[in-house]
């Protein structure tokens, strides 16, 4: 089972080589690519060195499995070369995931569409990931029909240069900037860019995305995505409102025995999720289980996740594993 880490030396690809690891994943050799400036340098992977190679000498390798995370424009170049060597593309980004002949995978959501035949799998954006790992065991039972959601996403999400600038300020150093506005002490109400009709596009994709996932277009999803000077994780503010009424008890029961989720709530002993719990963390954490009271058959919870595992590198290496342990590839 050879494996590539395209991106190797981002910040999502280091962690995707963490998971790798630590989820002892059954790779026989393991291919890191990274941009030409870095080949040849080396990373560590289970105490071994291994040289970073090109982008062209990893698909001549012909790798069995690669798992992207170098950004759109690489993806869509290199993913169909990959996938033209008989390679298994999982991509990080934002290039093929509204492609309708491409999948758009949340393991314990929607594994089962994946065939030998999908050469070229999408991960989905990290804030959709992990509201739809709630949302799919509570559509199942009521049917949803409309979901509010408010992000509060950590700085990681925007990638070194954004951690860069948030310590910066901390310390009171004048350096690089990711984005238009200090982010210490700071929250802004803007992630990617603004579109025609004032969502931005990191809105539009939770709005999009939720609906392919789970195979469901009827479901109404509005979004506000935030971004707070925080590292760790995204947390979501979500409302969703469904077809049938429910009881509180049977929600949480359900949310307890989903697969890759955490209940933690209890208020009376101050018991919730929060991003400094979730770092690290594989697992989706959610909370403040409450009935909304200005609306029937309506519920508020609160959702966490550590946008670089679950949300990114944790979520593309389990579709891997299904991958494996389906024999899809």
């Amino acid at each position: 089972m050879k494996v590539a880490v395209v991106g190797a030396t981002g910040l999502v690809g280091t962690v995707m080589l963490k998971v790798l690891e630590e989820r002892n994943f059954p790779l026989t050799e393991l291919i890191p690519v990274a941009s030409e400036k870095s080949v040849g340098k080396e990373i560590t992977f289970k105490g071994k060195k291994f040289p970073i190679v090109s982008m062209d000498t990893a698909i001549s390798m012909k790798p069995d499995i690669a798992l992207f995370s170098a950004g759109g424009s690489t993806s869509l170049e290199h993913a169909p070369r990959f996938k033209e060597a008989g390679t298994t593309v999982i991509d990080n980004s934002s290039a093929w995931r509204m492609d309708p002949a491409i999948k758009l995978i949340v393991p314990e959501v929607n594994a089962h569409e994946l065939s030998i035949d999908n050469k070229i799998i999408a991960n989905p954006n990290c804030s959709t990931i992990q509201m739809v790992v709630v949302l799919k065991p509570l559509h199942d039972k009521y049917k949803i029909k409309r979901v509010v959601v408010s992000t509060y996403q950590s700085v990681t999400g925007t990638g070194v240069k954004a951690v860069e600038q948030l310590m910066n300020e901390r310390k009171g150093i004048d350096g690089p900037k990711a984005y238009a506005y200090e982010i210490d002490l700071n929250v802004l109400p803007h992630i990617d860019v603004f579109t025609e009709n004032g969502y931005t596009k990191e809105e539009i994709k939770m709005i999009k995305e939720t609906n392919k996932i789970m195979s469901d277009d009827s479901i109404k999803v509005t979004a506000t995505t935030v971004r707070i000077p925080v590292i760790g994780g995204h947390s979501e503010s979500v409302n969703i409102e469904f077809e049938n009424d429910f009881d509180l008890a049977e929600v949480r029961s359900i949310l307890e025995k989903a697969p890759g989720v955490i209940v933690v709530d209890d208020v009376a002993n101050l018991k919730y999720p929060m991003p400094k719990d979730a770092h690290e963390k594989d697992e989706v954490f959610v909370g403040r289980i409450r009935r909304d009271e200005s609306a029937p058959k309506a519920l508020n919870l609160w959702i966490v996740a550590d946008n670089l595992r679950k949300g990114a590198a944790t979520n593309a290496v389990q579709i891997a594993e299904y991958l494996i342990q389906k024999e899809l590839v």
